[in-house]
């Protein structure tokens, strides 16, 4: 069993093992796949984990969504760590190490 993640603004994140963002014609929505689970994505989800690719801190990515969205930092880093948190929780993502 994975050790549990806390996510803050210096973590390195990406997708967990057997973990795809996919389309689904069936529900027309980007969603998470895992074995035996699916989670339906929003546009922010999608904007959040389509940044995440191993390298870049989240502080970073907050910081580009910051500017692409015309948003306070503090509120994107804010909502993204609380997203994050959840799906780390889930085990949908994993840290980089």
């Amino acid at each position: 069993m994975s050790e549990a993640i806390s996510v803050t603004g210096d973590s390195v994140l990406r997708l967990a093992r057997g973990v795809k963002m996919r389309q689904d014609d069936v529900r027309q929505r980007t969603v998470l796949l895992a074995p035996e689970r699916t989670v339906a994505l929003d546009e922010t989800g999608i904007a959040i984990l389509s940044r995440l690719n191993g390298e870049a801190s989240l502080d970073t990515i907050a910081a580009g969504l910051a500017r692409s969205y015309n948003a306070p930092h503090s509120v994107i880093l804010k909502d993204a760590t609380t997203f994050l948190q959840d799906l780390a929780d889930r085990r949908f993502l994993e840290a980089v190490t």
